[in-house]
């Protein structure tokens, strides 16, 4: 039987491979997308796109996108109990799975689940355990195609950011750094692919250096970002690449 669904939806690649997994399984009925979203910048929380680019993902999606408004520095209580209501509300229309493309942080899955469970939901991984470089080069032979947006210069210089995914890019990649970014080290935007209907135009904008100082230790655990439970690689400096 197939279980009604949420698909929390960062506009990046591992998303998009987790979203065609889930159709192609037929398991799952996808009811919207949920994307976190800073309403000071109009952004894609971390991956700094646009939400004019978002909304034309859902439309060639063929999905309805529904956005958490966030603050620019959101305490983790405050995303707790945004994300609260909103499940509580999803759940009073049937809903209670919630999809996510997570694929190795076990810190971060555990999170969910707790969250989740206190809600009366689930959540399902399609992309968990695979390894990351059989899954990047998945999404590449599929015909995905994807941009990064956002780099942690932590791991990666401004030359890897606004840089089409490629096996170029994979092998220029520092060993250190996972071919997937689950580690946090960069963020993409998907713009073609076999779930779209028609690819996403866009045109590269400026590229930008910012600077975050980190939220008290007790409130930063990020979960609106889907990157990491551990807050330390966001103590750093970020390069965006603006998509216009």
């Amino acid at each position: 039987m197939t279980q009604p669904a949420i698909f929390n939806w960062s506009g990046g690649k591992d998303s998009a491979l987790a979203l065609y997994k889930v159709r192609q399984s037929g398991q799952y009925a996808v009811q919207t997308l949920l994307t976190t979203v800073s309403e000071p910048y109009q952004r894609i929380s971390m991956h700094g796109v646009r939400v004019e680019l978002l909304d034309r993902q859902a439309a060639s999606l063929g999905l309805p996108c529904r956005k958490l408004f966030l603050p620019e520095t959101p305490t983790m209580e405050a995303y707790e109990r945004l994300m609260s209501s909103t499940l509580q509300e999803l759940r009073a229309q049937g809903v209670e799975v919630a999809i996510f493309g997570d694929i190795f942080l076990e810190d971060l899955r555990h999170y969910r689940e707790a969250k989740l469970a206190e809600a009366g939901w689930r959540a399902a991984f399609p992309l968990w355990g695979v390894p990351t470089g059989e899954l990047i080069r998945e999404f590449l032979a599929l015909g995905f195609k994807t941009i990064t947006t956002c780099v942690n210069e932590k791991y990666l210089d401004q030359s890897f950011v606004g840089r089409v995914i490629d096996e170029q890019f994979l092998r220029d990649l520092p060993p250190h750094v996972d071919p997937c970014g689950e580690n946090g080290e960069f963020h993409t935007f998907v713009f073609d692919g076999p779930l779209f209907r028609e690819p996403i135009a866009f045109e590269k904008g400026e590229i930008v250096h910012r600077t975050y100082t980190p939220a008290p230790k007790a409130d930063n655990s990020d979960y609106e970002c889907g990157d990491t439970a551990d807050p330390s690689p966001f103590d750093t400096g970020f390069w965006y690449c603006d998509l216009l």
